[in-house]
């Protein structure tokens, strides 16, 4: 890296890179302990979709992860935003669980299509239904367009295969909210008071976690956990400013060169 730049904050992606479900990536707990005592900010910053930022929470803390709540920037988050700002009416494709974040939107004669990942809702019969609002003119909202994750039994389609069909059919682009987007990293920077040039992202997604943190002018660290394929770092442009095993590594790699 040319000249040490000053970093005032670490963003972490959290499924993949420091645990998958119900079970941490081994040290993980250790590592952000370290990374805390540093001078630095840490923030969570997730494009899950499969439960609400609360249940996340109590996961995160079951597996003894030192987290807070105002800590974690979900997807979810930046979605709901949106759909105040627009007052769209949105029908909401996205798990059971996370709709406990949507409290309060309004949902009735639904004027938008939101979409995250929700397989118990990717049938014909919803998807026919998304796909005729927005032919009669409903934006489709995506939360974010992952093409796949990584669970206890393997990789699992993420909601990007669907959100591409649905643009496909309808000839349209969806308004993507989550990572990759720059706007999701600098919503996230925002009340910690840096620039994406003083903040590094940690993350097992070459394309949307470190590709997109550092389309925005952050630093990407890719770890090889999670839904990692061999390769993933040669997906991107810029490469990734240090690839390396696990979570643990990275903090390593942060508190020795980047602090």
């Amino acid at each position: 890296m040319a000249g040490r730049r000053l970093l005032k904050a670490v963003l972490i992606d959290l499924s993949g890179t420091l645990h998958i479900e119900d079970t941490a990536v081994p040290g993980a707990q250790e590592a952000l302990t370290r990374l805390r005592q540093a001078s630095v900010a840490v923030k969570f910053v997730t494009n899950t979709t499969k439960e609400s930022k609360r249940n996340l929470l109590e996961r995160l803390q079951r597996l003894s992860f030192d987290v807070q709540e105002n800590e974690i920037f979900t997807s979810l988050t930046a979605a709901r935003s949106l759909l105040e700002q627009k007052q769209h009416r949105p029908l909401l494709l996205v798990d059971d669980s996370a709709l406990e974040d949507f409290t309060g939107i309004d949902t009735s004669e639904p004027n938008a299509v939101v979409i995250g990942l929700a397989p118990e809702h990717f049938n014909y019969q919803t998807m026919n239904k998304a796909f005729r609002m927005i032919l009669d003119g409903a934006p489709l909202i995506a939360i974010h367009k992952a093409r796949y994750y990584k669970r206890k039994d393997g990789l699992a389609l993420g909601p990007g295969p669907f959100v591409t069909g649905l643009e496909y059919a309808t000839d349209c682009k969806a308004t993507v909210v989550g990572k990759p987007e720059e706007t999701f990293f600098t919503q996230a920077l925002s009340d910690l008071g840096c620039s994406p040039n003083e903040a590094v992202m940690i993350g097992d997604d070459a394309r949307d976690d470190v590709g997109g943190a550092q389309n925005a002018g952050m630093l990407g660290i890719l770890v090889k956990t999670g839904k990692y394929r061999e390769g993933d770092e040669n997906k991107i442009s810029p490469p990734p400013h240090l690839t390396c095993n696990s979570f643990p590594d990275a903090v390593e790699h942060i508190l020795q060169n980047l602090l």
